[in-house]
């Protein structure tokens, strides 16, 4: 069943972590798209909210092909992927170098000078709008892991069946609604996919829960 946008996403999702409330969870979004979910998710269990940024890393002369990503103090890279494509040693450091700056500055332009949300020893909701190839997940798991979180679950409203059972290892917990069998895009399981803007990132983190 298609999600009407990613509010009714973060809606249908906020039900399937109901009994998650009791932990007193932290819900961390991926920007952009992640965040208006994680803001529905967020206020439903009574939870901060605050983003992760991850930035993907782009093959040569293909962006849109990960051949890894970066978070915060973790990098994952697809050793299959580069060797396959045959990338060199030299345009990975590039390019992490490059993405690394643009997550510093979507740091800045997120936040506005608001400290991270605290997320030792808690339990951490990384919250997306779907999972496709899962690069990006899997370098803001790594960076939760290294900021000593209790407990990490991953949860997105729709998920290649591949990537959702490759990824499920790497956290405690991975809850998505849906797994389509024929899965070619997240966007086709939304009938509104407008992309969020930077904007909308700030008013969201503005209006949501205060940490707690």
């Amino acid at each position: 069943m298609p999600f009407t946008d990613r509010l009714d996403a973060g809606r249908r999702l906020a039900e399937a972590l109901r009994p998650l409330a009791t932990e007193h969870p932290v819900v961390l979004a991926l920007p952009r798209g992640g965040v208006p979910v994680g803001w529905v998710v967020a206020r439903r269990l009574g939870a901060p909210l605050d983003v992760l940024v991850a930035r993907k890393l782009g093959a040569p002369g293909q962006p849109e092909l990960a051949i890894g990503a970066i978070a915060a103090g973790a990098v994952y890279l697809d050793r299959d992927v580069i060797a396959l494509l045959g990338v060199s040693d030299r345009y990975v450091e590039a390019v992490k170098a490059e993405e690394a700056h643009e997550l510093e500055r979507r740091e800045r332009e997120y936040r506005r000078g608001r400290p991270p949300v605290a997320v030792a020893g808690r339990t951490v909701i990384l919250v997306d709008d779907g999972l496709a190839t899962g690069a990006t997940a899997r370098a803001a798991i790594a960076s939760l892991r290294g900021r000593e979180a209790r407990r990490v679950v991953f949860a997105v409203p729709v998920g290649a069946p591949e990537s959702v059972a490759a990824l499920r290892p790497d956290v405690d917990e991975l809850v998505c609604l849906e797994t389509p069998s024929r899965f070619r895009a997240v966007s086709l399981a939304y009938d509104d996919f407008t992309p969020t803007t930077d904007a909308e990132v700030r008013e969201y983190l503005e209006t949501a829960e205060s940490p707690a």
